[in-house]
Formats: structure tokens, sequence, C-alpha cells
């Protein structure tokens, strides 16, 4: 009998206003069409207990310090790590919008640590791919409903901006950078192309860990 045939976790990252929620879910629709068995879910989760403080914070209705901001935002990912792992494991594919990048470079961009930062990711899921949405800030500005939360100041969102473009070098061999600023349609077609070839790759390949 042959192993059962794991799903891929696949994340969307990049600044406030990139595309990635049209991109993620433009994929999942396809994945789905093609009869893939796939999920679709985006950090904060802003449905669970901790995901109910970070929505307060965002919306502004919070104040808290940075340090218990950036816990409560890895918190909130490892306490759905269970359910993502045994549905991966179960053959569905995971296409998730923000993961552990986010989190370590909204607080960075903010003046935290890096390697501080990172640490309580550690021993989550390792993403099999990476998709990184790349614009100017300035061009992100421009777009529909920008400013409306926390951090959605093109100031800011150059430092993040920043922070990406480090951890992308760093994580070359499974991050793959978009640039943003292509038609929906172009930038969709890239990815779709490129997981479509990923989903068999890593269906019999252990899970792996953030290190």
């Amino acid at each position: 009998m042959s192993p059962l045939k794991r799903g891929a976790l696949i994340v969307f990252e990049g600044c406030d206003r990139s595309g990635k929620s049209t991109q993620s879910r433009r994929l999942a629709e396809l994945l789905k069409s093609k009869g893939i068995p796939t999920e679709s879910l985006n950090f904060p989760a802003r449905s669970t207990n901790i995901g109910q403080v970070v929505n307060g914070y965002l919306t502004n209705s919070k104040d808290l310090p940075d340090e218990v901001i950036h816990l409560l935002f890895t918190s909130n990912r490892w306490e759905l790590m269970g359910k993502l792992r045994q549905k991966l494991l179960a053959g569905t594919t995971l296409i998730v919008d923000r993961y552990s990048y986010s989190g370590v470079a909204y607080s960075v961009a903010k003046g935290m640590d890096f390697e501080w930062c990172y640490a309580p990711e550690r021993g989550l899921i390792k993403p099999d791919a990476v998709f990184y949405l790349r614009a100017a800030p300035e061009s992100l500005a421009k777009r529909s409903e920008f400013g409306e939360e926390r951090y959605e100041k093109v100031e800011f969102q150059s430092r993040v901006s920043a922070v990406f473009d480090r951890i992308c070098s760093n994580e070359s061999t499974y991050w793959h950078q978009l640039d943003a600023s292509q038609t929906a349609d172009d930038l969709h077609s890239l990815i779709a192309g490129t997981a479509e070839k990923l989903l068999p790759q890593v269906a019999t390949q252990p899970l792996d860990k953030l290190s």
C-alpha cells in the first residue's frame, strides 16, 4: 500500500495591498477546480482566542507593547499548528496569506532585533513555497483601501519591504520573488505554473520545520 501523499504548504508574503489576498484566492480556486483538496487561511487567524486580541490591536482599539504583540502573533500561528499538520498529512494543500515572515518583518520594521523576533517562529512547519509579491510601497499606497489599518504608512512599509528582501535572500531555495506591479492575470499565471510543478515534488517528502 503506497503512503498517503501529503499536501503542500504554500505561503503568500509581501507588503500591505501587494495583492496577496487576490493571488492566494485565485490559486486556491484553480487547485480546487483541478480536484486537488485545498484550503485557504490567513494569519493572523482572527477568530481564535489569541486572534481576537490581535484583531483588537490591528483595528487600533487596543494598545500593547511591541514585544507582547509580536509574541501574540507567533502564538496565533502555534495554536493552529497541530490542525495544519493534520490537514497537510491527510493530503490537503494549504494556501496561507501571511505567515512567520510577516511577523518578523513588521516587528523588525518597528526597530526590534531580527534574531529575537525570529526565535519563537523556529519549529513551526516550514512552507514548501513562499510567493513574495514585491512592489514599491509608494505604488501600493495608490491602491484602494491603503491606510485603513495600523501599519499602512508608506515609510513603515518601506522598512517592512527591506526586511522581506533580507529574508528572501536568506531563504532563496523556496522563496519566489515576483513583481507585484504586473497584471493580476500575469502574476496568477506565474504562480500557478510554479505551484503545479511543486505539488507532486513535495507529495512524498516529510514536513520540515523552520530553523
